[in-house]
């Protein structure tokens, strides 16, 4: 897969781009970065990329002279675009799984109000959120994307069945995590964690899941509760349990 980054500020990826995972998946082979600075393909003698906005109203826009040039320059032209958006489709699983099968896609980062409305529709692009809240910039929100989606490339993770046991993807939210010391400052793990009894660990993980889910996300746990198939008859009590309490 080759990812290639539009943006004002290219030094903010380096340190992301070639650490942890995004980096570990790079020097496998199985994922290539492209960062381009927008700012190289100006005219403008200052280097300038943006605006202000007809109309009136606050901040700068990325002008369409820069970004048309250089998307032309890297052969964007027909290819899949995400311009990062608060006012974009929301990322999920089904998003991040599909662009993970892809041979090559680009992301375009705005900065402050945005992008002039005719970069966007003259690229075709896909308007992508990563949540209702606003940021000063696309380059935080293009680096959870490239996240999301290179971890679940074939090859990524060292088990291939990691991605679909993690915190959402499951259905559920992840289950409380310990690891050693047994007893910290009085603190202890749960006892059943030690008992060697795999089913008996299994079962308090997903009470565990259930319990956190139903609190935090009410909206994954009813979606869970309603398409729940395949239960152990021991799972089916402990959900029957969790929908009784109040």
């Amino acid at each position: 897969m080759k990812i290639t980054i539009l943006t004002q500020f290219p030094d903010m990826f380096g340190p992301v781009l070639s650490e942890s995972i995004l980096g570990r998946a790079a020097d496998k082979g199985l994922v290539e970065f492209k960062v381009i600075n927008i700012r190289d393909y100006s005219v403008d003698k200052h280097r300038k990329t943006d605006d202000t906005p007809f109309g009136g109203g606050f901040g700068m826009v990325m002008t369409p002279q820069p970004a048309f040039d250089a998307l032309k320059a890297i052969g964007a032209e027909g290819k899949r675009i995400i311009y990062m958006s608060p006012r974009g489709k929301l990322l999920d699983k089904q998003l991040a799984t599909e662009l993970s099968r892809e041979e090559e896609f680009f992301i375009l980062c705005g900065h402050y109000e945005g992008v002039d409305q005719r970069i966007i529709d003259a690229w075709n692009m896909e308007e992508v959120s990563i949540g209702d809240y606003v940021l000063t910039g696309g380059e935080l929100a293009a680096m959870v994307l490239a996240d999301a989606a290179v971890r679940l490339i074939p090859g990524c993770l060292s088990d291939p069945e990691a991605p679909l046991q993690e915190s959402v993807y499951s259905g559920l939210l992840e289950y409380d995590q310990y690891t050693k010391p047994r007893e910290y400052e009085g603190l202890e793990v749960p006892e059943v964690l030690f008992n060697g009894n795999h089913r008996l660990i299994h079962l308090w993980q997903f009470e565990n899941s259930l319990r956190l889910t139903k609190k935090r996300r009410p909206d994954l746990f009813e979606k869970f509760t309603e398409t729940a198939e395949g239960l152990t008859k021991d799972e089916k009590k402990i959900l029957d349990a969790v929908l009784l309490e109040y």
